[in-house]
């Protein structure tokens, strides 16, 4: 039974000895393959790597010009995180790039602060300089009240190369703000158009239909397209009515350059009217509650708002309601908003002397001679 036995247990033995080659071998052309594997990753991660500090080093250093904050910001974050997760960029190069990151962070902040505060400074296009606007001074106006124009470019709006000289100088915009005719292209709008040639001092909205009854949408209207139009830090609506000392109102804005978000105006409240036949009706009666009272809002005669108002009004123009009348309708919109209410006392009828009505004159802190119209 042993001599039987011997060759069968060699047979086997060898067999087992063959079975641990082959493991054995395997074993060594899977770590093999892994150690290509490991090296090419670790190879293409240093290639990402070096792109990416390429990259952030030309756009935030060379092409800083190209590349707006937003982006240069994200460039940096984005680079950072991704060196800080491959454990492979000493902590000289994070603290490099924190400090970039940090300084990349006030530099946005204060592009925002600049977008909401505007500055009137001057810019530079080419060889040409010119100034922003300090403020657009839109005035109420509409078909038949032509002799109420002229009243006003007879008496303190400049007219020609003045009134370019005006805006060039002193920042201040002057624009009369009309609609368009129910029947496009009519006698009404030629009128118009013919003037406009003759003074170029008109904003004129096409996207509105001229009526007494729609002035609240053409206040919306016209604070869109002119915050559109114009890249100014204040803009202003006016009655054709009213006379402005533009030195005054100038000096007055100045020491509003410090609110983001300011609405000017003599701050009032007053009864709502429910009764369908008096001068102040309002259909919505209802929504100001049982005491019938409008919230506090600037009288309609004139009132001024800060550049991020006018653009929050051309962004929404779409969903703001409106009501019966264009200064609650403009009061409306700003309880919702973090805005700066100012009660300018020389906006205020109360601040006109004895015996002067609307009919007359309001001048900014300085009056002059009753302004009668023809």
């Amino acid at each position: 039974m042993q001599i039987r036995e011997g060759p069968r247990r060699q047979a086997q033995s060898a067999a087992g000895a063959m079975r641990s080659s082959m493991s054995a071998m395997m074993l060594a052309m899977f770590a093999t393959m892994a150690s290509f594997y490991v090296a090419g990753r670790l190879w293409q991660d240093a290639q990402n790597r070096v792109y990416l500090i390429k990259e952030l080093d030309r756009r935030t250093d060379q092409g800083r010009l190209a590349i707006s904050v937003d982006d240069t910001l994200k460039v940096v974050a984005c680079s950072w995180d991704f060196e800080f997760r491959s454990n492979s960029v000493s902590t000289l190069m994070f603290r490099q790039q924190g400090k970039r990151l940090a300084s990349l962070e006030m530099e946005l902040a204060a592009a925002k602060h600049d977008v909401f505060f505007g500055k009137y400074t001057s810019e530079t296009n080419g060889t040409h300089s010119r100034k922003k606007p300090l403020i657009v001074i839109g005035i109420m106006t509409s078909f038949g009240r032509k002799n109420y124009r002229d009243a006003v470019r007879k008496s303190w709006l400049p007219t020609g190369s003045m009134l370019k000289k005006l805006e060039d100088e002193k920042g201040i915009v002057v624009r009369f703000i009309v609609g368009r005719s129910a029947n496009r292209g009519d006698s009404f709008d030629r009128e118009i158009d013919d003037e406009n040639r003759s003074t170029n001092d008109f904003l004129i909205l096409d996207d509105h239909i001229e009526s007494d009854e729609e002035l609240p949408k053409k206040t919306k209207s016209y604070f869109a397209n002119a915050a559109e139009t114009f890249d100014a830090g204040f803009y202003a609506k006016v009655n054709d009515d009213i006379y402005i000392n533009v030195d005054t109102l100038s000096a007055m804005l100045e020491t509003h350059w410090d609110k983001p978000r300011v609405y000017i105006g003599c701050m009032k409240s007053g009864e709502v009217f429910s009764e369908a036949t008096h001068k102040w009706y309002e259909p919505d009666w209802w929504k100001f509650g049982d005491g019938k009272s409008y919230f506090r809002h600037a009288s309609g005669e004139m009132f001024v708002i800060s550049r991020a108002v006018a653009q929050f009004i051309s962004i929404n123009r779409s969903v703001l309601r409106t009501y019966a009348h264009d200064d609650v309708s403009v009061g409306s919109w700003m309880i919702g908003l973090a805005v700066k209410h100012v009660n300018e006392a020389k906006l205020c009828c109360s601040s006109w002397p004895s015996g002067f009505s609307l009919s007359f004159a309001i001048s900014i802190g300085l009056f002059i001679d009753s302004f009668f119209f023809v």
